[in-house]
């Protein structure tokens, strides 16, 4: 079965930092994109940072040049390392696989939560 597992989430201080990973298994890593969303309370669902089977990123404006995004695919596992955290970045962080060749099909981790507070 396929399975996306995130974890490191949790309560840190404005400016601190925290690295998000997101396990995969049942499906061929390699393969597939690496997307990083995160959701506010009351808010859409939101792109955070992606990265491509080729080792491409994107970043969303608001995590430019804090946020990086990284995957090992011999681990079958992407990352998110975060730094200079505001409170902003307050959310439930969510972990996407997708493969947009053939057809598509995509999976979704249960989620992780990020509290930045003083």
């Amino acid at each position: 079965q396929e399975q996306l597992v995130e974890s490191g989430g949790g309560l840190v201080q404005p400016g601190g930092s925290l690295r998000l990973s997101c396990a995969v298994s049942g499906i061929s890593f390699r393969f597939y994109h690496m997307t990083w969303y995160r959701q506010a309370p009351g808010k859409e669902r939101e792109l955070v940072a992606a990265i491509t089977t080729g080792g491409t990123t994107n970043y969303d404006d608001s995590v430019k040049g804090r946020f990086s995004i990284s995957r090992d695919n011999a681990k079958n596992t992407v990352y998110l390392q975060m730094n200079s955290l505001k409170t902003e970045d307050t959310a439930v962080y969510y972990c996407n696989a997708r493969r947009d060749y053939i057809v598509v099909r995509q999976f979704w981790g249960q989620g992780t939560q990020v509290t930045v507070s003083s």
